[in-house]
């Protein structure tokens, strides 16, 4: 993923031709985030990365549809089993990527990867993995850990897999039975200064989908905030948000 950053980068720099200057390879790695390490932020003001977890679920549609009405990209970080199995989801999931949003893991099956063996961790990575290759031909490129663990053998097992971790800098609460209009207090606390957010949200309360999110993004856009995905968020390329590489299906029907 790198190298093709790197290529696609000396490519552009080579050109010399375009209207705006390419950056030069060094300013892409520069931008490009580490795998193994925890990133909470965006890595410049005047953004928000709207990063919901759990799914997908019954609202992934829903979700979607506001985010695609007002512009926005959003980030999914999705299971295999949580909320049913992912392949129950195959329309949602579709529309999702082809709608241009941020396909991201969080798990096979939601377990805590901080008290997990080495071994363990790659088959939760690797089966969603798998699935998401089924449905999508993609791998992910970054994860949220469920209930953000990130100790013991994960870090090392995410560089080694090369996965960008994110974790968050605000907390909706939704998960801990915080209405909306909580939330809402919880980002005007945290406010629009400085390096963006990333807030740690859920797909699968309905609150968060039909009322927290119109309103996100409206305060996004009361204060001049790009609504994007975690990977832009980061100075990551399109490209970065998947791992490089052509990936086989395995021959369905699927299940979980």
């Amino acid at each position: 993923m790198l190298a093709e950053s790197i290529i696609t980068g000396l490519a552009l720099f080579a050109a010399g031709a375009a209207a705006l200057p390419a950056p030069s390879p060094i300013e892409l790695i520069k931008r490009a985030p580490n795998p193994g390490i925890v990133i909470t932020k965006c890595a410049s003001p005047g953004m928000l990365a709207l990063a919901y977890d759990d799914g997908p679920y019954q609202y992934t549609s829903t979700l979607v549809d506001i985010l695609d009405k007002a512009g926005a990209k959003g980030t999914f970080f999705w299971t295999g089993t949580l909320y049913g199995c992912i392949y129950k989801q195959q329309a949602a999931v579709e529309k999702t990527f082809k709608s241009g949003h941020q396909v991201a893991s969080h798990t096979w099956s939601h377990q805590n990867m901080g008290s997990m063996s080495a071994a363990n961790i790659r088959t939760e990575m690797t089966k969603l993995e798998q699935a998401l290759v089924n449905l999508l031909g993609i791998k992910p490129a970054y994860i949220r850990p469920p209930y953000l663990a990130t100790g013991g053998q994960f870090l090392p097992v995410m560089k080694e897999l090369k996965y960008k971790v994110v974790t968050n800098d605000v907390d909706a609460g939704d998960w801990n039975n915080q209405s909306p209009a909580q939330s809402q207090q919880v980002f005007t606390r945290a406010g629009a200064s400085g390096n963006g957010h990333i807030p740690l949200m859920h797909e699968t309360y309905a609150g968060t989908v039909n009322t927290l999110t119109p309103w996100l993004i409206n305060w996004a856009k009361t204060n001049n905030l790009k609504l994007v995905t975690v990977a832009e968020c980061l100075g990551d390329t399109p490209e970065g948000m998947y791992q490089p590489g052509n990936f086989t299906r395995q021959q369905g029907p699927y299940n979980c």
